[in-house]
């Protein structure tokens, strides 16, 4: 009760809630396609490599989501750039563009004495959201509910079999580098939420978790959306009522119901067999 109380009377615990539920929401919808086209690592990767953005925004004295963004996009096209154009797998391309990124990211904040901010980039903190990350959040929403509502046949038909997608005339690399945009929109619109160390959870559990529960990319977004708002919400009231940083109670939040579906998720949980033979035996 003293929660909703203090959720009523302080502006900052609303955007936070707002912030943190809309993250949660677009995390769950691009982590379905990420996890879908094993892209795991890719969302690690950009999460990683937007530091040296948010430091360059902070030596600019401009939002972070401007430079975060510039610097994830590079990232994508730099990693495909790399991979395509070499002898370099993909996800060695992935390792080097971003664990350089991270490291030239660090020292970047660290020259700018922005120990403070380091951290809560890092770790997340998001009781100290603005109001203009708030409205800069619902509106990478919008942008990528928009995106996958339009667009969400040739989505489908790319993640499951890109050379069927090929056969009916999509242009399969330009729809992957679209999905590689959408997918910085969300990580740098998630950074104060989760933090950069962090958001990779909210990306791939939340999905994860819906990929257990059933075989329908549709039904899959929006049980993923729906777990992410659920933990954004569980790791809101945590570290607010235990004074906690957010990224790592929202992190465990997406666990604790990941946990929950593969042990319990009817057919496909690791308690289901079990249980089958129990029955058998009864019988």
């Amino acid at each position: 009760m003293d929660f909703i109380n203090d959720l009523m009377t302080y502006g900052f615990l609303q955007k936070a809630l707002v912030t943190s539920v809309m993250v949660g929401i677009i995390c769950g919808v691009i982590g379905s396609f990420i996890v879908l086209r094993g892209m795991s690592l890719m969302g690690d990767a950009i999460s990683h490599a937007v530091l040296p953005g948010v430091a360059i925004s902070y030596l600019l004295g401009i939002n972070y989501f401007y430079g975060a963004v510039v610097v994830g996009i590079l990232t994508a096209f730099g990693i495909g750039a790399i991979s395509q154009n070499s002898r370099i797998k993909t996800d060695a391309a992935i390792g080097i563009v971003f664990s350089s990124a991270f490291a030239i990211g660090i020292i970047l904040i660290t020259k700018a004495q922005s120990a403070t901010d380091l951290t809560q980039i890092l770790f997340g903190n998001v009781l100290h959201v603005r109001t203009s990350d708030m409205w800069i959040t619902m509106g990478v929403g919008a942008v990528v509910l928009l995106a996958v509502i339009l667009f969400y046949k040739e989505l489908l038909i790319s993640s499951f079999d890109e050379t069927m997608a090929s056969v009916y005339g999509l242009n399969t690399r330009f729809i992957h580098y679209s999905i590689m945009v959408l997918l910085t929109l969300v990580t740098v619109a998630s950074l104060q939420t989760v933090g950069v160390i962090l958001v990779v959870s909210m990306l791939i559990t939340p999905a994860s978790t819906a990929y257990l529960l059933t075989d329908r990319l549709s039904i899959m977004i929006v049980l993923a959306s729906i777990f992410g708002a659920i933990a954004a919400v569980a790791g809101i009231y945590f570290s607010y009522v235990h004074d906690l940083p957010s990224g790592p109670v929202i992190a465990l939040a997406t666990t604790a119901i990941f946990l929950i579906a593969l042990f319990f998720s009817p057919k496909r949980g690791l308690l289901w067999p079990m249980l089958s033979k129990k029955k058998e035996v009864t019988v």
